[in-house]
């Protein structure tokens, strides 16, 4: 491969991207140049295996140079695509879209090449080789024939060329999906204009409202201030959750409800047919790889140990939680008549009831809890937990990297002796011009060792969280918070990894139903007590959060559990139905199967007009297609694990922070180097049971 030294920031293929350099017009170049490098790379390798037919290559010979192929592609795809995520623009879309049939079309040729699947699977075979290779090693190749076999590498000519054209397709439409969702959240705005249209709305809504319109005004409109507007509101989440939930005029809540259901629907950025168009493409290409349909090739992946455990677990976690959504349904209705209601209550109606009455139960509103939770106060308890728990130490290092908008962060983690040994960025707040909405982690660097040593692993942790307004740091909600830790988790397991090969380092190997274990055991940590406390400080008075909030919030947990609970399976049973049952040429369409499912696992009848797969994401344009299910499987085993630590005694420092260890030790260190159950079972001593979720979840 060329070692190019060129001023494209992008061929630097090594240590952190220089975010503040790279522009749209590097990824052609960039991408072109690494591409041909993997080419000549591969024509090598294949020409060694047939040099070397008569023996078994060792690892050196192939998977080190296979993954150090593998490695310069993704640190320039994977630079463009993070960028294209949190700081999207016209120009940079048109460079990664006329690039990404090339990345697409090498990677097919490099995983369908017979020459080197014959020697993995020679390496496999062979028992002398074989038990030279640790676990993780073993793992590796394992996987790496499984995916080159889903990769199309046995199909030939007329199947393999109908295969490829698939792939290409599908990823295309991947990007356009995201896109459309990006522009129609962006298109939206909702533009109030006096006291009476923004009633009951709390002030940080207020600020926040007003904020957007000054950013977004033009020179001739009049400058906003919190109490006298004009006030803008969006579908981004730190706008769109607090209308609902806090406004008082039912027809603006519903002018917001329909409008978010309806992103991506209509118009030039409809998503209709390229959601149908990639269900029915998943199909034929599970078909052409032998599979019955989508949803079986993608179980053969996972954890779960097929599709009909998946649905034996959705269909036991359904029933208590209709049970308890249905009492909560009608515990709703009777708190709203009795506060003078008179409507039926629909979908605009419940987010603020619900408020309400949460409000009513625990005595006390959400919004009054937000100025205890600055963002710094919350990272200083986040990272003081880990310290405690883990032990290593979280350092700001704000200045030391290279940043994409200036209200991105960097920080260094340190081991117990002080040494460095991972780190990651932080962008935390929502910018809906240029930014997809959601939360999630994502990889910079991956944990492997080189010629010239160790590359410590970083992380990138994305939240769209409210924004700074005015002098005063960001205010999170709780919500926000919990969000906080559950993209923390995901980070933990990526930079806390102690296996020495890439991929099987951090989250890579994982399988995907497992990937949510780590995320979903941190948000456990917001309701401890001492641990939610530590979390705050008014941002005005400094005090402490109030012991009695404390407990109000904790018991406030299961508040509409069940609800929450039927939210998750029912995009899960969506989900499996679309790629499992579903004919994508039948006589029914996908939101047809949307009523259906819904309307069985919900509590409020669905919404003829609701178009609410158009955004559905994680399944069309992200990694959770036929896998939606992975939350709630992966929230079995977060539940049960923290639940060692409650055995253990949350407010013992020892056994906690032995406890702590074994965890660091055992979930987030031993990433795709063991298979999920065996790393389960090493932490916990047996495998996980359902009974601490139900508890957790208030539904026992």
């Amino acid at each position: 491969m060329s070692d190019k030294t060129t001023t494209n920031p992008l061929l630097r293929m090594a240590g952190i991207p220089a975010f503040d350099a790279i522009k749209p017009e590097h990824v052609g170049p960039a991408v072109d140049t690494v591409l041909a490098d993997a080419e000549k790379e591969l024509t090598r390798l294949e020409t060694l295996t047939a040099a070397s037919s008569a023996k078994v290559l060792t690892w050196e010979d192939l998977l080190a140079p296979l993954d150090e192929m593998d490695y310069r592609i993704e640190w320039v795809w994977n630079t463009v695509g993070h960028l294209l995520a949190v700081k999207n623009s016209p120009e940079l879309r048109a460079a990664y879209e006329t690039s990404q049939p090339k990345i697409v079309g090498v990677g097919l040729k490099i995983s369908q090449s017979l020459p080197i699947f014959r020697a993995l699977k020679a390496i496999k075979n062979d028992a002398v080789q074989w038990a030279k290779l640790t676990e993780a090693q073993q793992r590796i190749i394992t996987k790496k024939i499984q995916y080159t076999e889903l990769a199309g590498v046995g199909l030939e000519g007329a199947a393999k060329d109908r295969f490829n054209a698939i792939e290409q397709e599908l990823s295309k439409l991947s990007t356009t999906f995201s896109n459309n969702i990006l522009d129609d959240t962006k298109a939206f705005a909702m533009v109030l204009t006096t006291k009476e249209d923004v009633r009951g709305l709390p002030d940080h809504a207020l600020q926040l409202a007003s904020q957007a319109f000054n950013q977004a005004k033009k020179s001739e409109d009049p400058a906003s201030t919190p109490t006298t507007g004009p006030w803008k509101f969006s579908l981004d989440a730190p706008s769109y959750i607090p209308f609902l939930e806090f406004s008082e005029r039912r027809d603006l809540r519903e002018k917001m409800y329909r409008a978010y259901i309806s992103r991506a629907s209509q118009g030039t950025t409809d998503n209709t047919a390229h959601m149908h168009r990639i269900i029915a493409l998943r199909a034929e290409k599970s078909r052409l790889l032998g599979f019955k349909n989508f949803a079986s090739l993608s179980l053969s992946t996972k954890m779960a140990p097929g599709i009909e455990a998946v649905y034996k677990l959705l269909s036991e976690l359904k029933d208590p939680s209709l049970k308890a959504g249905n009492k909560e349904m009608e515990a709703l209705t009777s708190f709203a008549r009795d506060k003078g209601c008179k409507d039926q209550l629909t979908d605009w109606d419940v987010p603020y009831w619900a408020e309400r009455m949460k409000e009513d139960l625990f005595d006390f509103k959400e919004e009054d809890l937000i100025p205890f939770f600055p963002m710094p106060v919350v990272l200083d308890g986040l990272f003081a937990l880990c310290r405690k728990i883990f032990g290593f130490t979280v350092k700001a290092a704000d200045g030391q990297a290279p940043v994409w908008d200036q209200s991105v962060r960097y920080f260094t983690i340190h081991d117990d002796a002080g040494k460095e040994i991972a780190a990651f960025f932080l962008d935390p707040y929502s910018r809906p011009e240029n930014k997809r909405g959601g939360a999630w982690m994502n990889v910079c660097l991956d944990r492997r060792e080189t010629k010239s040593g160790l590359v410590h692993p970083i992380a990138y942790l994305i939240c769209n969280g409210t924004p700074p307004v005015g002098n005063k740091p960001s205010l999170m909600s709780f919500d926000q918070v919990r969000t906080l830790f559950h993209e923390f988790g995901h980070g933990l397991q990526h930079m806390m990894t102690n296996v020495r090969f890439r991929e099987a380092a951090g989250i890579n190997n994982v399988e995907w139903d497992a990937v949510e274990l780590p995320s979903q055991f941190m948000e456990n940590w917001v309701f401890h007590g001492p641990t939610l406390q530590s979390l705050t400080s008014h941002v005005d008075s400094k005090a402490k959060l109030p012991q009695h909030y404390v407990d109000k919030l904790i018991a406030a947990r299961t508040y509409r559990a069940g609800w929450a609970s039927l939210r998750q399976l029912q995009f899960g049973f969506i989900d499996l139905e679309l790629h499992d049952r579903f004919d994508p040429q039948g006589k029914e369409t996908a939101f047809d199967v949307y009523q259906r499912v819904a309307s069985t696992t919900g509590v409020l009848p669905p919404r003829a007009e609701n178009k609410f797969l158009c955004s559905f994401s994680h399944i069309f344009a992200g990694g959770y297609a036929a896998g939606y299910f992975s939350y709630k499987w992966a929230e079995v085993l977060s539940a049960d694990a923290f639940s060692a630590f409650e055995e253990a005694g949350l407010d013992n420092e020892s056994a906690l922070r032995e406890t702590g260890h074994r965890f660091r030790d055992t979930v987030l260190a031993l990433g795709g180097g063991k298979h999920p159950m065996e790393v389960f079972k090493a932490f916990r001593g047996r495998e996980p049971s359902t009974k601490a979720l139900l508890r957790h979840s208030g539904l026992i």
